[in-house]
C-alpha cells in the first residue's frame, strides 16, 4: 500500500457531501434529507453494498460468457437490515436473477458468484488501519 499516493480518496465538499475518488473515477456520497443531508447520491453504506451487488454481478456475468450463457437479464439485487452494538449493516441479502442459468449449473454458479472477491473479504476481513494526520493543532 502506497502511503504517498492514495488508491482512494474522499474530500468534504461541504454538510454530508462527499466527493470520492478511485482511479481517475468520480463518485459522490451523501446523506437521505432525514439524516441530515441532502440526498444527492447514495450514502457510504449504500456504495459498500453496491461494491458487493456489483462484484456478484460481475462474477456471474463472467460465469455466464465462460460458459457460453446468455447474460440477458442478469440483475443482482440487494437488501440489507441494521444491527447494534455496535452500529452496523448487520444482515444482507442478494437475490441473482439468471433467466438462461440451466439447473445443471446452478450449484457451480452459485459457487462462483459466492467467491466474488468483496464476499470473500468480507468472509475474513482485512485488518483495517486508521492513522490520523492533523499537521496542526487545534486548541479545544
Amino acid at each position: 500500500m502506497s502511503e504517498y499516493e492514495p488508491l482512494i480518496s474522499v474530500t468534504h465538499l461541504g454538510r454530508d457531501q462527499l466527493r470520492v475518488e478511485a482511479r481517475g473515477h468520480v463518485l459522490f456520497a451523501d446523506q437521505p434529507i432525514g439524516d441530515g443531508g441532502d440526498d444527492t447520491a447514495p450514502t457510504p453504506t449504500e456504495l459498500f453494498l453496491a461494491g458487493l451487488t456489483a462484484c456478484v454481478a460481475y462474477y456471474a456475468e463472467r460465469y455466464l460468457r465462460r460458459n457460453q450463457l446468455s447474460t440477458v437479464g442478469l440483475e443482482v439485487n440487494c437488501d440489507y437490515a441494521w444491527a447494534e452494538n455496535p452500529h452496523r449493516v448487520g444482515a444482507i441479502s442478494l437475490i441473482v436473477k439468471v433467466p438462461s442459468l440451466p439447473l445443471a449449473r446452478r450449484e457451480a454458479f452459485t459457487r462462483v458468484i459466492e467467491h466474488c472477491t468483496v464476499h470473500n473479504t468480507l468472509h475474513q476481513a482485512p485488518s483495517v488501519q486508521i492513522r490520523v494526520d492533523s499537521p496542526q493543532t487545534v486548541a479545544a
